[in-house]
């Protein structure tokens, strides 16, 4: 059906284009190619809704590959994770990947993975001794500065501020 439409479409503009040119071409052709990309975005947001497990396989395959990079040494190695990161390792395109968790979950592929960054930034700062700048460090940042400043941006407190919470 929907490739019915879409070739449909395609002919009608082939039509248009190819006929004579007249005061009405130019804004028949627009309009053919507007119904055209209002038609793809259709079926392409559709299919969230009618591949609801495959969805639901893919956001909780992205959820073990993000749990594992936190739980790996990848952050000091790797630095901090990118959603090309993990779109690559889920053979998918970043902004289909980011399409698809924004319609499951309401929030984007970095916004997962800056709040599971935050996570492991508090259970730090909750259980060990280390300083602010080593949990950085730690975390895949190459400033403390910037870790302070996501931190901060994220719970509206320092991390200092978090950590003296629990004492």
């Amino acid at each position: 059906m929907e490739e019915t439409i879409i070739n449909g479409l395609m002919q009608n503009l082939q039509q248009e284009i190819e006929a004579m040119i007249d005061n009405y071409t130019q804004d028949l052709v627009v309009s053919h190619l507007d119904l055209l990309v209002n038609y793809c975005n259709r079926f392409y947001n559709r299919q969230f809704i009618t591949r609801k497990k495959a969805s639901n396989d893919l956001f909780l395959k992205f959820e073990d590959l993000l749990n594992a990079y936190y739980q790996n040494d990848d952050l000091t190695v790797s630095g901090l994770p990118t959603v090309h990161y993990f779109a690559e390792k889920l053979f998918v395109s970043a902004h289909y990947l980011n399409d698809m968790l924004k319609n499951l979950t309401g929030q984007t592929t970095q916004q997962h993975i800056q709040n599971q960054l935050l996570e492991k930034a508090k259970e730090l700062l909750s259980t060990t001794e280390l300083s602010v700048s080593e949990i950085a460090y730690q975390l895949g940042f190459e400033y403390p500065q910037s870790f302070n400043k996501v931190f901060k941006n994220k719970t509206n407190q320092t991390p200092l501020e978090f950590r003296q919470s629990f004492n």
